[in-house]
């Protein structure tokens, strides 16, 4: 069988008379050569007996030929009815904006007027239950013929004969329009919450024929054609219609069903064409192929108890540990489905509530990691389908593991096909090339002001929660969004209506899309990557902050702010530290402005910034102490933590796309397996006992739960203080970042507290360190330091993080 030519092989523009390209066979060879794809209810098929055989002879001289009766009977006169020059103009060049008007069954005097317009075929015949009339060819691909019919069949069908063969198919110009004037009326408000339902392409049943809609969002275009595997990637035949003022073009082309590959054709305003990917495609062909293809879920989900309980406490006072994965890079060659066989055992085994997927929506470039999306509704199909990658969700919420995903509203790629000056002029970029052009990826930025382009973005973050069950969106480069100087020089910017540097419109959209979210999806969390001070990320919307904002809405914040500066601090080599102490203390001066996650993430190990442990100072031992110590003082820090892959174990070399995390680390044949295998016991046991430990979570974000024992010894390279949990329940946590061991370290601690016990310490010889480790209750003495009126006599292992509670 000769293969589909892809769409990226063909030409922009089509003759009507031209035979297809790279095919070697007309079109109708598709009905006999090639199967029906899985989960297509084709109805087109090559016609036999009566229906193949030849119609009355031309009787009028018009050169349309009579109707034949069902029965016996004299067969009545057909007329003139063909399409008019001007429209037949419009419908060659593909700028028809009303095809539906002109093609298909309309009443006239003396019968109905049939107008096919069907290129490269070589006759056309229409039957309906009582008759059976060949139209005439009117050239160019139009055939015509008038019937003395009362009104329009309810129903009729063509038979189309090609070169070689004669099929059977429904005509789409017969169909109203399959989008309700609701839907039209909620784009036209950019107020449409479930856009995926009106636009795109939509398996249906329409009229009591099955078939697929197709809708895509133009306003500038002199018209859309539908080009797809299913007319061999010639739309000629295919016209959309545009509804209205609302800027959508629909189409219902029957038989066409799950599986088919599409684009749009479409005519832009300088009177040249472009072939565009559906935005709103829910599949895509594996890259680098870019073609839209036609899909329909037809996933069971399992995970009801998960989602039925994820509401039942807030996220920033419940546990929440994230491990932060690239998917095709954890395992690399796995796809979805053999993902979801290892990656909730392995992530639930280490005790993470939570995993953060690094962008999964459809991308040109795998190097990018998925921060160019050019398919903002479809999940990558490098690693199946997007029912596998349901699927994946669903493993790992029976697991008990949370699923985020990375989702990057901030800006999109300039690829051709995709969504730049989609309809030959900016859409859903920025008019103004300075505020279209994002100055550092060479992206475009979206235009937060149309209200369109609003309701694409807000559409799509509901989308992901509640067709995929995604609990949290970690949205992605929002200092970009909300400054307009944002790495711009004076002159490369324009202020806002007061003057301002603020994105006004970009304010308003994550305004409106955090408020959106939190009201349709229950128990959904939405992180914000914001490296500035702006005030109140994390606020509600409907609080107005000092600055006359309201809140952006968000849940929680990255604390790029704690980040940089504790990596700066285990750095240095210990004797320099007490210079840097200041960078372990000054999170908290700020640590309940926002509610705030403590990521380690994958930007932290890429490009010339060395893996985790490879930052530490020392030999091999200091190092992973450095990092056991690290882990276990993050974990301890008021705030939600993420770790990315890779870091729970060790790994010295930086993180690459290209092979993922070097697992063989962990294989027992390696001589320093156990050194590795002994952090990530560590990470396990950290979350295990921060699970069970409500103080070092259940006041995150409230001033109550966090006190300092001592946060100023910097010559002893110590950090002390206190978690409390809701009921007051203490934790104590000693961070001692200097290689030498203090005996007799006295810690002011709370005085009714009678005793207390060691719960971790990352110096366990399990973990790798050196064992120094209190296995015996240590108790409270009337001996009044860091002006508590009791205190405790500590042995501080070297490069340690010791957790005590209440014995």
């Amino acid at each position: 069988m000769t293969p589909r030519p892809r769409s990226d092989d063909i030409p922009q523009k089509s003759s009507a008379k031209k035979p297809p390209a790279a095919t070697g066979r007309t079109p109708a060879d598709k009905t006999l050569a090639e199967p029906v794809p899985a989960g297509r209810t084709s109805t087109d098929r090559p016609a036999t007996g009566k229906a193949a055989g030849k119609t009355a002879e031309d009787r009028d001289g018009t050169g349309a030929t009579g109707p034949v009766p069902a029965g016996n009977g004299p067969v009545p006169p057909t007329g003139e009815a063909g399409v008019g020059p001007a429209d037949r103009r419009r419908l060659l060049d593909g700028t028809h904006h009303d095809p539906h008007g002109v093609l298909g069954a309309h009443t006239v005097p003396d019968g109905v007027a049939f107008r096919v317009f069907r290129p490269y075929a070589l006759g056309v015949t229409v039957v309906t239950d009582e008759l059976r009339a060949e139209l005439r060819d009117d050239g160019d691909g139009f055939f015509s013929g008038r019937l003395p019919l009362r009104a329009v069949p309810d129903a009729y069908r063509l038979l189309v004969a090609y070169e070689g063969t004669v099929v059977e198919t429904e005509d789409a110009y017969r169909f109203l329009p399959a989008l309700g004037e609701l839907d039209l009326h909620l784009i036209g408000e950019g107020r449409h919450e479930e856009l995926w339902r009106a636009l795109g392409a939509e398996p249906m049943e329409h009229q009591g024929v099955a078939g697929t809609r197709f809708t895509v969002w133009a306003p500038n275009a002199r018209g859309v054609r539908v080009a797809g595997g299913f007319n061999f990637w010639d739309g000629t035949g295919h016209p959309m219609r545009s509804l209205g003022s609302s800027g959508v073009w629909e189409l219902f082309v029957p038989a066409v069903g799950e599986g088919e590959l599409y684009k749009f054709d479409i005519a832009r305003p300088d009177g040249s064409r472009t072939l565009r990917a559906d935005p709103m495609a829910r599949r895509t062909e594996t890259p680098p192929a870019t073609s839209s293809v036609v899909h329909a879920s037809h996933h069971a989900w399992r995970d009801a108890e998960w989602m039925g309980k994820r509401a039942e406490r807030p996220p920033h006072e419940a546990p929440f540990s994230v491990y932060e994965v690239h998917l095709p890079s954890w395992r690399p060659g796995l796809t979805y489905r053999q993902l979801a066989d290892q990656l909730p055992a392995y992530v639930s085994d280490l005790g993470f509530t939570h995993v953060e997927l690094m962008p999964v929506a459809e991308h040109p470039f795998g190097g990018s990691w998925g921060y160019q999306v050019t398919g903002f509704y479809a999940p990558t199909a490098r690693l199946g389908t997007p029912d596998d990658f349901k699927h994946l969700v669903d493993a790992l919420h029976r697991a008990g593991v949370g699923v985020l995903m990375d989702w990057v509203p901030a800006h999109f790629p300039r690829d051709e096909w995709a969504l730049a000056e989609f309809d030959g002029r900016p859409l859903y970029e920025h008019a103004d090339p300075q505020r279209a052009a994002h100055p550092d990826w060479g992206t475009l930025e979206f235009d937060y002001g149309r209200r369109e382009v609003r309701n694409f973005l807000v559409a799509n973050a509901t989308y992901w929660c509640e067709e995929f069950h995604i609990d949290g969106l970690r949205v992605d480069a929002v200092a970009s969004m909300l400054y307009l100087d944002y790495s711009r020089e004076p002159g490369q910017w324009t202020p806002n209506e007061h003057g301002g540097r603020e994105n006004l419109d970009a304010v308003a959209f994550l305004q409106e899309m955090n408020a959106t979210v939190y009201r349709r999806n229950p128990g959904v969390v939405t992180v914000a990557e914001e490296s500035t001070a702006w005030d109140g990320v994390t606020r509600a919307t409907h609080h107005t902050g000092p600055g006359g904002f309201g809140g952006l809405g968000f849940g929680l914040k990255w604390n790029m702010g704690w980040m940089h500066d504790s990596l700066d601090y285990v750095s240095h080599e210990p004797v320099h530290r007490k210079y840097h102490h200041d960078e372990m203390t000054f999170s908290m001066v700020y640590a309940y402005s926002e509610n705030y996650v403590l990521p380690i993430s994958h930007d932290e190990v890429v490009h010339g910034k060395r893996s985790l442990v490879s930052k530490m100072p020392g030999d091999w031992w200091q190092q992973r102490a450095n990092l056991r110590a690290y882990l276990a003082f993050m974990w301890a820090h008021p705030g939600k933590q993420l770790l990315f892959m890779g870091q729970e174990f060790a790994q010295g070399a930086e993180w690459s796309e290209a092979h993922g995390p070097d697992w063989w680390l962990l294989d027992p044949a390696y001589g320093a397996e156990a050194d590795h295998r002994g952090v990530r016991d560590l990470v396990r046991d950290l979350n295990t006992v921060y699970r069970h430990e409500p103080a070092l979570w259940e006041r995150d974000t409230d001033p109550s739960g966090f006190a300092w024992i001592t946060g100023d010894a910097a010559d002893d390279n110590v950090f002390a203080f206190l978690r409390h949990a809701a009921d007051g329940t203490p934790l104590l946590a000693v961070s001692h970042f200097s290689p030498a061991v203090r005996h007799g370290y006295r810690l002011g601690v709370p005085e009714d507290i009678p005793a207390w016990r060691e719960v971790l310490n990352t110096d366990d010889l399990r973990y790798g360190g050196s064992n120094i480790t209190g296995a015996d209750p240590v108790k409270t003495e009337p001996t009044g330091w860091h002006g508590r009126a009791a205190s405790v006599q500590l042995t501080l292992p070297p490069l340690a993080t010791v957790w005590l509670r209440p014995a």
